[in-house]
């Protein structure tokens, strides 16, 4: 009974199985605990220091008033739509090259082609001609408006305007729906002609 090992139920504790191999456990990393165990031990990874140019934005965001993006944002729309007012893509010499990189290498409208000249169409109130030239742009931009719109004025002002939810359905559809329209324009017979731009 003396010097025999014992569990907390006070029974013998069974001895160790010889033909079992356990290596002792060894703790890696500065924070390590002392005492008998040797073995690897999961090292948690160090967050990476951010550059001085991150850091420098990151302050420049904490500083800034909360209504600083939205002005930017509407600063980077504006700038686009007077782009497009005052270049007035609807205008262009017969001989021209298409600015497009893919109409140019081509010759096929890409997904994007006729939305600055759509854009001009709805600046100017004919949307017959806007929606000739991109009919998708046409129809997602009082959705896109309204997005702009609720999420400026929560940002900026604290509006609790309603949002809308897309779903990611709604969201693949309309996205396959580009893509039939991106390859309809592109088909050289009637009507898909009409499409082409």
């Amino acid at each position: 009974m003396y010097g025999e090992r014992v569990t907390s139920v006070d029974r013998p504790a069974t001895e160790p199985d010889p033909h079992t191999h356990s290596e002792p456990h060894v703790h890696a990393g500065p924070h390590a605990p002392e005492g008998p165990w040797q073995g690897p031990y999961p090292v948690a990874y160090q967050p990476v220091e951010t550059d001085r140019f991150t850091r420098m934005v990151l302050r420049l965001h904490a500083r800034a008033p909360r209504w600083a993006v939205p002005l930017a944002a509407l600063g980077c729309v504006v700038l686009g739509l007077v782009y497009a007012l005052i270049s007035n893509p609807t205008q262009s010499d017969p001989d021209a090259r298409p600015t497009c990189l893919l109409k140019l290498t081509t010759g096929l409208d890409c997904p994007g082609c006729g939305g600055t000249r759509a854009l001009w169409y709805v600046l100017h109130g004919d949307l017959p001609a806007a929606a000739r030239h991109h009919f998708l742009f046409v129809f997602a931009l009082p959705f896109l408006t309204w997005l702009f719109v609720a999420w400026a004025g929560n940002r900026a002002f604290g509006w609790k305007l309603p949002e809308p939810r897309f779903s990611p359905k709604a969201i693949g559809l309309f996205l396959a729906a580009w893509g039939v329209f991106s390859v309809a324009r592109n088909l050289p017979w009637a009507p898909f002609t009409s499409l082409y731009v």
